[in-house]
């Protein structure tokens, strides 16, 4: 599934960091164990106190940017180290 197919309801994994604190998406993945979709911000997170879990048009609306990666593949993480720089794809 791309991220414009999927339900915009669909429940997305997202950190505190991103949420509260206005860091940029730097780390995409779309898992291959349960083709979800993560949307972090590169630092090291403690699922059970830094993740959160949002609906996926909430994320797309905090990054327009992430239209660019509709079609990433499950198993695969996209990654880039500023808001505005190409995202690099690394397919699993």
């Amino acid at each position: 599934m791309s991220l414009h197919t999927e339900a915009p309801n669909l429940a997305v994994i997202t950190c505190v960091h991103i949420l509260e604190h206005n860091h940029d998406i730097l780390v995409v993945s779309h898992d291959e164990d349960d083709a979800g979709w993560q949307f972090l911000c590169g630092k090291e997170n403690h699922i059970e106190s830094d993740g959160k879990i949002i609906a996926l048009k909430e994320i797309l609306e905090l990054d327009t940017t992430l239209h660019l990666l509709n079609d990433l593949p499950v198993g695969s993480i996209a990654t880039r180290t500023k808001k505005n720089e190409s995202w690099k794809i690394e397919e699993g």
